[in-house]
């Protein structure tokens, strides 16, 4: 047993000086009071919390780990552990990967996979193309978290532009549906416009004109307006535009069948970073302006935005050289996503109360993910300890990605992850992730 003693728990909107018992893989019991002798003399580890923050491991739901095929820039064992080390412990992965994650087949083979390699809990969309309409309605939803729609520029054959395919998959799939929302045919007028101006070297600061808010907006509102009409559960992923919070209703999580989700990076950096960090935060949907990125940080407020995620995506710094049209899009962030947060709370933009409902709580709920996501007697022991007082300079040697970079090198963050626990064992402590895998397969309540 272990006995995380005196920590301040943050959960379910509240915070309180208290201990969690921890019983092979679960939470035996939680106390507000001091613990009795015989709990603390029957304890294989008693850690001294004082002063530290308890609060749920990060469900991050949406994620992109490169297993299998892209392997050379991130895999199920070097990315789990840098979220392990940021304190994400559960992800969910997504298909563009090498091959594809099209098939039911493909899907088992990558929990396979994940099961031999992944240092925290993970699960797997399956990707929709024009085509697959069959495999799509064959998942197994007590594994398998959703279905993910490319309704905008993508790998291979996994943009799904075709009308009626994404007609017949709002109306037919009864998964949750997960979007990535930009309208293709907008950026290649953009493409095309700024082509004349710069030839193939367009300069990365026109990127969010590319890949514009109205880009954003016409694809999110097609989606919303498809799951209206069938009725459809839409999560449309990596919101990013002011305009785009029209579409949405800030109504409770639990009322809703159309849900959005923001990234880190959104809530971070604005298009003025571009001239400082150039590719490096080149995202696709782009980092927009400071009144976008106002107004996302506001809808997350107000309830219109329901969870925060990452879409961890690493390259290699050789792969982010060139402009618009030769850098590749993403970066690496579970490591940091955690912490980005708490010193936007810092710095009094949200409470860590609200950080702990976005990232562990709404995650678990919107999923219906099985067990974890809260501090509950009888759930999964996935927990995460943050010292408050302790700061955090992320440098070149303490970045675990196998890129070996990261957008927020050089931020000073006025917290420090401690511990980090799966399933009830210590994965991550002293600043050193364990060799040992702890990571199980999610499991989903039924919508």
């Amino acid at each position: 047993m272990i006995l995380i003693n005196k920590a301040t728990i943050i959960n379910e909107g509240s915070s309180f000086i208290g201990s969690v018992l921890i019983e092979g893989e679960k939470i035996s019991e939680i106390f507000r009071d001091d613990v009795s002798e015989g709990i603390f003399n029957s304890c294989n580890k008693v850690i001294d919390a004082r002063g530290l923050y308890l609060m749920p491991g990060v469900i991050d739901d949406q994620v992109h780990f490169r297993d299998p095929g892209l392997t050379h820039k991130g895999d199920f064992y070097t990315e789990s552990r840098a979220g392990v080390a940021g304190g994400v412990t559960s992800y969910m992965e997504m298909p563009n990967t090498k091959p594809q994650t099209i098939t039911n087949d493909d899907l088992f083979r990558k929990l396979e996979m994940a099961a031999e390699k992944s240092a925290s809990n993970f699960s797997f969309y399956l990707g929709a193309t024009n085509d697959n309409i069959s495999e799509l309605k064959k998942i197994d939803k007590k594994y398998v978290c959703g279905v993910k729609v490319f309704m905008g520029a993508s790998t291979g054959n996994m943009l799904v532009n075709n009308e009626r395919a994404l007609q017949q998959i709002f109306a037919e799939v009864d998964s949750l549906i997960a979007t990535h929302c930009e309208k293709e045919e907008i950026i290649r007028d953009n493409v095309d416009i700024y082509k004349k101006k710069f030839g193939e070297n367009i300069p990365i600061k026109y990127h969010p004109i590319i890949r514009s808010a109205e880009a954003c907006y016409q694809s999110s509102a097609q989606a919303i307006e498809l799951a209206d009409k069938y009725g459809s559960r839409l999560h449309v992923l990596h919101l990013s535009t002011a305009r785009e919070m029209s579409l949405l209703s800030n109504s409770p999580l639990e009322d809703k069948k159309i849900t959005g989700e923001v990234c880190v990076h959104h809530l971070w950096f604005t298009d003025k970073d571009y001239e400082r960090l150039g590719t490096k935060i080149k995202w696709n949907p782009a980092v927009k302006s400071v009144e976008d990125r106002n107004a996302i940080r506001e809808a997350l407020i107000t309830g219109k935005l329901d969870v925060v995620a990452t879409d961890h995506a690493p390259h290699l710094l050789s792969e982010k050289e060139g402009g618009c049209l030769q850098a590749a899009s993403g970066g690496p962030l579970v490591q940091h996503s955690l912490q980005v947060m708490l010193e936007l709370a810092h710095e009094g933009l949200f409470t860590k109360e609200f950080i702990v409902e976005k990232m562990c709580h709404a995650p678990a709920k919107l999923f219906g993910v099985k067990g974890r996501g809260f501090i509950r007697k009888g759930y999964y022991a996935d927990l995460v300890l943050i010292d408050p007082s302790e700061t955090y300079t992320v440098t070149d040697k303490n970045i675990l990605y196998k890129c070996g970079w990261s957008p927020f090198e050089g931020e000073t963050f006025h917290n420090s992850i401690n511990k980090t626990f799966i399933n009830g064992q210590i994965a991550f402590e002293d600043g050193v992730v364990s060799e040992k895998l702890f990571g199980k397969a999610l499991e989903f309540e039924n919508y």
